[in-house]
């Protein structure tokens, strides 16, 4: 079955805000200090007017050994952003521009 829909958003983000108690052996991104960085995204994110670009906040992506970590489709870009000014690289190239930003794009494999 092929379906046809209409494209809701240019870029979707799936931000992983999970959060599991201190020590545990997983760890989570929330505790590698991604909740300002999510908050920052969506400040940025609405700053722009991107309207065109959604964006939530998800449980575990399941590499919490690599987080903060964020996706981006319809791409499929695993981003691991550590600063404010990562936040901003990411939304002026890929989220306003559509080029994505090598240096912080994850390679992941299971």
């Amino acid at each position: 079955m092929s379906l046809d829909l209409p494209q809701v958003f240019r870029h979707h983000v799936f931000c992983c805000a999970q959060q599991r108690p201190p020590g545990h052996p997983r760890g989570s991104c929330a505790a590698k200090n991604a909740h300002p960085l999510w908050e920052q995204l969506g400040q940025r994110i609405q700053a722009k007017g991107l309207l065109d670009v959604g964006m939530a906040w998800t449980g575990c992506l399941g590499f919490c050994s690599a987080g903060p970590l964020m996706v981006v489709y319809p791409e499929g870009l695993w981003y691991r952003p550590e600063t404010p000014a990562d936040i901003d690289e990411i939304v002026d190239s890929h989220l306003v521009n559509n080029t994505p930003v090598e240096r912080l794009v994850m390679v992941l494999t299971r």
